[in-house]
């Protein structure tokens, strides 16, 4: 293979076999191009036998390979793999392999890093992306614990987080601590990875209904035209309200399987972020303080912040409609 200060490219190739056919002598070609007479004679004698396809890199791997491991071995390594979870060094005692062999077996069936498999199925994670925005909607609720006036236990501690949540309280309720939950209903486009999210005090369909409503006009001013809605089997989601609306926007509607958030998972990743970089990222002293530093957030997700499924680009770069994609 060719490598960067590599004497020979394709086109030095070329050039080459251009000045050997003009009558040159291979040993003074080779001496003006830098290079050894065997190698000359390799890639004339490569083009007289294959033409201009013989020019280009072949890849290194052997034509044959008769010590390779039998594939009933290799399939009851990634058996082992998929249905256990061992390791290398798990599971070549078993099997009376070296550990060395294992791994490489297993990289070769791509199922050497676990984070690469699904862990209830042990499938390997498949990967897939719509042609276009507005292909598929992803669309999930995050319940989020609120936190109490003062800072939560993450901030200040076991003690104080408690005290703090006792002495926020409601009087009409005989003094019980009313610290609640946050609902974050969100929706995430599959193929540009745009986002829409608010912050709710409910999950009900009449709360899910609505926030659909304004995610759908939304990605409507993006340019966006959504076709299909994936969310998961919560109630608010099965409601009649909920399919009416998408139904009368011509918008089709579908269900994961129960217990397979996977299918979701464009909306779920977002999920995971959003309480890595947003819910739990610094010190928060009180509920309002987090979620006045949401709408920041969610706007450096899409405009500003890379992303790995989009080649280190943000959202933005995938939707040409998008206001203030530059700000």
């Amino acid at each position: 293979m060719s490598h960067r200060n590599a004497r020979l490219t394709v086109h030095g190739r070329r050039l080459l076999i251009q000045r050997v056919l003009a009558g040159r002598p291979v040993a003074h070609v080779a001496g003006e191009m830098g290079i050894s007479r065997a190698t000359a004679h390799k890639w004339v004698r490569r083009w007289r036998s294959e033409g201009d396809p013989g020019l280009f890199d072949r890849p290194s791997r052997p034509h044959t390979t008769p010590h390779r491991t039998p594939p009933e071995t290799e399939a009851a390594v990634c058996d082992l793999r998929q249905d256990r979870k061992l390791g290398p060094a798990r599971i070549g005692p078993i099997l009376g392999l070296p550990a060395s062999t294992v791994h490489r077996i297993l990289t070769r069936h791509g199922l050497n890093r676990l984070a690469w498999l699904d862990r209830p199925t042990g499938e390997p994670i498949r990967r897939f992306e719509c042609d276009r925005p507005g292909e598929l909607v992803h669309v999930d609720i995050k319940k989020l614990g609120n936190i109490p006036d003062g800072g939560g236990w993450r901030t200040v501690g076991r003690t104080a987080g408690n005290q703090n949540r006792q002495a926020t309280t409601d009087l009409r309720k005989s003094c019980k601590p009313v610290i609640g939950y946050s609902y974050i209903h969100t929706a995430v486009d599959d193929h540009s990875c745009l986002a829409y999210s608010e912050i709710h005090a409910n999950e009900k369909e009449e709360t899910a209904t609505a926030f659909w409503t304004r995610a759908h006009a939304y990605f409507a001013g993006a340019g966006i035209t959504v076709e299909r809605v994936l969310t998961d089997n919560g109630a608010c989601y099965k409601s009649y309200l909920w399919r009416e609306t998408l139904t009368a926007a011509g918008i089709t509607h579908k269900r994961t399987r129960p217990y397979r958030p996977q299918t979701n998972g464009k909306v779920e990743r977002l999920n995971r972020t959003l309480l890595d970089e947003w819910a739990y990222a610094k010190p928060y002293r009180s509920e309002q303080e987090r979620r006045d530093a949401f709408p920041y957030w969610l706007h450096s997700y899409n405009h500003h912040r890379g992303h790995t499924a989009l080649a280190g680009k943000p959202p933005a770069s995938r939707v040409p409609n998008l206001t203030g994609q530059y700000t």
